[in-house]
């Protein structure tokens, strides 16, 4: 009986070591493609084109972004949509479109304001309040394309311009528009 109570206790013992064990390794395992992704993302490498007229105010755009993962890409387009329409801007083209400049007209902004733009870029940072996705979510086949080891996604969002520019300049991170040259 006791050989049998100690052989159950051994046996429970391993199963719950082996639990924690993954556990702490999916854990772990996350944590490296969490922040993997956020390395794909600091280096804001995108490309930004215009998808025809928005709402006043508002910018309808394509963003392609790159990442080992196309989940990741997808996740990071708006992100990626809102850095290009502060520091990049777009061309123009087809469908309506007029070239647009970046809000912030000097080109060190981003580095004199890293702090600010740390916590405005973070995961699930203020930028997320200036930003939507225009589909249903789903990404079209054509807007994903295998590029060498990578992944390069596009998803169409609206980013509400307006807002983004009223609240950077009160946050004193560009100047206003009637500030002066």
């Amino acid at each position: 009986m006791k050989k049998t109570t100690t052989s159950i206790m051994c046996a429970l013992t391993l199963i719950v070591g082996l639990v924690f064990t993954n556990t702490v390794s999916a854990q772990i395992g996350t944590k490296k493609a969490e922040k993997k992704a956020n390395a794909d993302t600091d280096n804001f490498r995108y490309e930004i084109e215009c998808m025809g007229n928005g709402a006043a105010g508002t910018y309808l755009i394509k963003v392609w972004s790159y990442s080992k993962k196309a989940t990741v890409a997808k996740e990071q387009s708006k992100k990626n949509a809102v850095h290009g329409v502060i520091f990049k801007g777009f061309a123009g083209g087809g469908q309506g479109c007029v070239s647009q400049k970046a809000l912030a007209t000097d080109p060190a902004i981003e580095q004199q304001k890293a702090e600010f733009f740390e916590s405005f870029f973070a995961d699930g940072g203020k930028y997320m309040k200036y930003v939507s996705e225009s589909s249903d979510g789903a990404v079209a086949a054509e807007d994903v394309m295998k590029v060498g080891k990578e992944y390069k996604v596009g998803v169409v969002v609206t980013v509400m311009k307006d807002a983004l520019r009223k609240d950077l300049e009160a946050a004193g991170v560009i100047r206003g528009l009637t500030s002066g040259f």
